[in-house]
């Protein structure tokens, strides 16, 4: 019987002996960016809906890159709406000495549409 190597170059693909089969020596690329609120949303959008790109993603390697390119894209996005729509409403540091309450209102406002309108653009799209 013939001894088989622990270690096979073929085609350029490394192959490890584990029992009495060769699987391939394959490492997905390290990302260090966090994929946070918006990736993880962008990925229960993918597992409902778009499961053969989620698959593409995966098997390409780029699935962590790309959530996290999207986590970013998203995040920069729902802060400069946040921006404008405070100076458009005139939302102020002077309404927050008036009244806290009429402040923290309208800011919520003003964050939950926001989020719907990255989550329109960006995750949904």
């Amino acid at each position: 019987m013939k001894e088989l190597k622990p270690i096979v170059n073929e085609n350029g693909i490394e192959y490890h002996l584990i029992g009495d089969f060769y699987f391939p020596n394959i490492k997905l690329p390290e990302e260090t960016r966090p994929i946070g609120k918006w990736g993880h949303l962008y990925l229960s959008y993918l597992e409902q809906s778009n499961t053969l790109l989620l698959n593409d993603l995966i098997l390409s390697g780029k699935f962590f890159s790309i959530l996290a390119d999207i986590n970013e894209e998203c995040r920069n996005r729902y802060q400069r709406i946040v921006r404008e729509m405070v100076e458009a409403e005139g939302v102020t540091e002077d309404l927050k000495r008036q009244s806290q309450m009429e402040w923290v209102r309208r800011m919520n406002s003003i964050a939950n549409r926001a989020e719907e309108i990255v989550k329109a653009e960006l995750i949904y799209a």
